[in-house]
């Protein structure tokens, strides 16, 4: 999939102050998201506010790895998750069991009683997960509530997202350089009660220099170059079979009197991949797991 112009991601800095900030605007890649799995709208609009969250909090990966962003519980919407890799690769997806399920705006009542959780995975390095309850009616709340929990700096986000686009704001205080303890906490309620102001409706329709304009005209903004995003689906021939294989010898064999071939498709991308007997039970031998 193309990087677009459209779907960016910028840092930014107040100058006087140990504050610093995130802002990331996505449209063709949301589209791609919702292509794959045409959810109905409402369903859409959350699932972006993950996608824009994963990638506003992606961004301090400093090396090769992935973050998720996840809901799970036992609502009508069991599962929401988003991934952004540090190649600014994004994809997600949404389990909705029953599609005439009633769905709310209110994240609690769309995935029911379950728990947030932000997971790097970093190859080579063992996995880092942390959860929090689903207590907030908004993702963003969810986040803040998380980061607040996590005893980092302190850290919010502002998020919006609707069937055609997904956009995110993120602040977050920095360790102390220019000013006292007491001057940053001052300055970041000043500073966030300044973002608690923006609509989605302008997180949606403004550019990033117009929204943070309409927010900080009064302070000194330094924003960064921007940085492409993308949709991009990490699904490969050798990861579908090994995961086939991973069911055990047992269940590939059921599998093969069953049909002589297993087609099986991508949950994200709905890429197609089929697999002849002969392959599966290599595979499940020990033979070369990329399955060619």
């Amino acid at each position: 999939m193309p990087i677009t112009l459209s779907d960016i991601h910028q840092r930014f800095l107040f100058e006087d102050y140990d504050i610093r900030g995130e802002i990331v605007s996505l449209r063709q890649s949301a589209a791609e998201v919702y292509r794959h799995n045409p959810y109905p709208a409402a369903l859409q609009a959350q699932l972006g506010e993950f996608l824009a969250a994963a990638a506003l909090i992606s961004a301090n990966l400093k090396a090769a790895g992935t973050i998720t962003v996840q809901a799970r519980g036992d609502g009508p919407v069991p599962l929401l998750m988003a991934e952004c890799t540090d190649r600014h690769d994004l994809r997600a997806i949404a389990r909705m069991p029953d599609p005439d399920a009633a769905l709310s705006d209110d994240l609690r009542q769309l995935v029911g009683s379950g728990h947030l959780s932000i997971t790097v995975t970093m190859p080579g390095r063992e996995r880092h997960q942390g959860i929090v309850p689903l207590e907030h009616s908004r993702l963003a709340a969810c986040l803040s509530d998380y980061f607040a929990r996590s005893e980092q700096l302190p850290t919010r986000l502002w998020l919006a997202a609707d069937s055609g686009a997904a956009a995110g704001l993120l602040l977050q205080a920095l360790p102390i350089q220019r000013q006292t303890l007491t001057e940053r906490e001052r300055c970041w309620e000043h500073l966030t009660a300044l973002a608690d102001t923006l609509t989605a409706h302008e997180q949606l329709a403004l550019g990033h220099g117009a929204r943070l304009h309409r927010l900080f005209h009064g302070e000194r903004v330094r924003l960064y170059d921007p940085t492409p995003l993308r949709f991009a689906c990490s699904c490969s021939r050798a990861r579908i079979g090994g995961s086939i294989v991973a069911l055990g010898p047992d269940t590939v064999r059921e599998l093969l009197a069953s049909s002589p071939l297993l087609s099986t498709q991508c949950q994200f991308c709905h890429q197609r991949y089929d697999f002849t007997a002969a392959q599966l039970s290599a595979a499940a031998l020990g033979a070369d797991p990329t399955l060619h």
